[in-house]
């Protein structure tokens, strides 16, 4: 009996090991495969490991250690050169044991996450910033070992029902947002470039929602009154703020659209950003203030946004609005301190998608001077919200150009050159600096308005060097820069620059997610504003205009242009950054980048989409 039962656990030992072992790991850990996975008898028996077909011995270079005999095989640190099949092969006199594994090195960035069952999640994923995107990456759901399903990341008339939705398409950041969890949602994503390589792997926890009480906002109250309204920190510190926050919106919008035309208003997205934050409570008045780059105590930031929009009135037309669902009864004390810090008491929505969509655009119309005179194509019947926003910004040159009619080549980013018409002065008195910590030409025109416009000329026409400038636009080193040109002296310059005229749409959704927002379009505390349910924003429109010309000049005849060199001279005929910086409240008006200036309009990704 005693040999039978010997036998049956020898059989049992051998159908056990055969088995194949799959594992993942990730590089740099450390991992112990042990050869046998209960005690035995078999302690005379010889042990042996194979990699990948070929013997491993205690004298094998590499991170691969035998250990107590065989009974263990400890690989530390794991390095991609691990990843294949070993097998633990035990032999004895009557006897011979298998054991295999499979390992395979996930060298992709890895995310675990917890997340309650029916919320909203983003699983993250990033291309290289040194890389050029030319598709989105790939996700995929791993079914079983070995095998995945690929995830459908597109919109509501897909299968999904709009539950995978991509967050910015062709963006160096691939992040995909998850809605409506359940529980069979749990398991392990990864997230692959188009030709295959691992970005990132997201372990996905889904636990059982707690049971929550029903949405109440409480006893609300005002945004907290300005303690100190004479405060000479409270000035500086907007300044500070607006300035971290502009150089923010261009690293995101420049990731998002690499090559074209680029041009946006900080203050104007930053100044209906903060109108929001005026009804926000708790982490979403938290979440805007992080966006917008504002200490949370800063009581007083609703009215040094009304002090800075009083001193920019002389050149910028500006206007901020909120429309609102006629069903919703808005705060009284958020409509009251609307007017008073914003001027703008909300609009309740009309009945039909056309009458809404007239009126928004009549709006922003006649707040700009019919500079812009279309902001939104249609408005959605199920709306509860839109924040809007419309600048609109004319500026004289102090100096004035020649009135001469020439034109010229503008060599893009691609070594294309296209014929535009040009601004030409043979002596223009200005100031132009080679900036060291921007690796970039600078020169400063001064505007009428009390303003400057400052153009960055990177050394060449390459997408490199515009990236390089890009790259080292910090709000330090952009402060740096314009008090570097308010000390240097002025001289005449041979200046010549293509005439601008651009009306450029960004995706604000996308870049309002990109801000930390995303729960402004899943769900917001907006208690301050309206208190007897969550809101969510549906829609966020910015368009910004900039027209630097030659007043009355009309294209000529096309010219060939030969300009004698007695004088320095600045030539924008490349691919170069604009900065329009208001030197009386010392805060970015515009930021901007022109590499095609025969480009009249851009839109948003949205739009293109559409």
């Amino acid at each position: 009996m005693r040999l039978q039962a010997t036998l049956c656990l020898l059989l049992l030992l051998i159908f056990e090991l055969a088995s194949c072992t799959h594992l993942r790991v990730i590089p740099g850990s450390t991992v112990d495969l042990p050869c046998l996975s209960i005690q035995t008898e078999f302690t005379e028996a010889a042990i042996t490991w194979e990699f990948n077909g070929k013997n491993i011995t205690a004298e094998s270079p590499g991170s691969t250690k035998i250990k107590k005999d065989g009974l263990y095989l400890t690989i530390s640190p794991v390095t991609a050169a691990n990843q294949g099949k070993y097998v633990c092969l035990v032999k004895d006199t009557n006897m011979e044991m298998i054991r295999a594994y499979d390992i395979t090195v996930d060298a992709s960035v890895h995310y675990t996450i917890k997340v309650f069952e029916g919320s909203t999640i983003q699983l993250p994923c990033n291309f290289p910033l040194s890389s050029q995107v030319e598709a989105n990456a790939l996700w995929f759901k791993e079914t079983a070992v070995g095998k995945k399903t690929q995830l459908n990341t597109g919109d509501s008339s897909t299968d999904d029902k709009g539950r995978v939705e991509q967050l910015y398409p062709l963006d160096h950041d691939q992040t995909i947002i998850l809605r409506e969890i359940i529980m069979e949602d749990a398991g392990i994503y990864t997230c692959e470039s188009a030709k295959g390589e691992k970005l990132s792997t997201v372990y996905l926890v889904v636990e059982v929602r707690p049971t929550f009480a029903p949405h109440s906002c409480g006893i609300t109250t005002a945004w907290e009154p300005c303690q100190d309204e004479n405060s000479r920190t409270g000035e500086p510190m907007l300044q500070e703020s607006m300035g971290e926050f502009s150089m923010k919106l261009y690293s995101y919008l420049r990731q998002s659209q690499p090559s074209g035309n680029l041009l946006f208003s900080p203050i104007s997205i930053g100044g209906a950003l903060s109108h929001l934050l005026l009804g926000a409570r708790g982490d979403t008045r938290r979440a805007i203030e992080r966006a917008v780059c504002v200490p949370h105590d800063f009581h007083c930031v609703h009215f040094q946004m009304r002090k800075l929009r009083e001193k920019l009135a002389s050149s910028l037309q500006m206007a901020s609005q909120i429309f609102y669902n006629p069903q919703m009864n808005l705060s009284k004390s958020f409509t009251n301190q609307s007017i008073q810090f914003y001027e703008a008491e909300p609009i309740k929505l009309l009945e039909t998608s056309e009458e809404n969509t007239q009126m928004i655009n009549s709006w922003v119309a006649n707040k700009t001077n019919n500079k812009i005179k279309v902001l939104v194509d249609s408005v959605s019947p199920s709306t509860q919200l839109i924040l809007l926003n419309a600048v609109s910004f004319s500026g004289q040159w102090m100096v004035k150009f020649e009135e001469k009619p020439r034109k010229g080549l503008f060599s893009k980013l691609d070594g294309d050159m296209v014929k535009v018409p040009l601004l030409y002065h043979q002596k223009y008195l200005a100031t132009m600096e080679y900036v060291i910590e921007l690796k970039a030409q600078v020169a400063r025109f001064a505007l009428t308005g009390d303003s400057s416009l400052y153009i960055l000329l990177p050394r060449s026409n390459t997408a490199t060097d515009l990236q390089q400038v890009e790259e080292k636009m910090t709000d330090t080193a952009v402060r740096q820069m314009i008090e570097q040109m308010k000390t240097a002296p002025p001289q005449s310059i041979e200046v010549t620059l293509p005439q601008i005229k651009l009306n450029v749409q960004p995706d604000m959704n996308i870049l309002i997610k990109k801000l930390g927002l995303s729960s402004l379009f899943e769900g917001a505390n907006l208690c301050g504003l309206y208190s007897e349910d969550s809101l969510v924003l549906d829609d966020a429109k910015h368009r910004a205009f900039l027209a630097l010309t030659e007043q009355g000049v009309e294209a000529g005849a096309v010219t060939a242009l030969s300009f004698s060199r007695s004088f320095p001279s600045f030539s924008a005929l490349r691919p170069f950054i604009m900065l329009l910086w208001s030197d009386h409240a010392n805060v970015p008006l515009f930021i901007g980048r022109v590499t095609d200036p025969s480009e009249r309009e851009s839109w948003g990704a949205d739009r293109r989409r559409k």
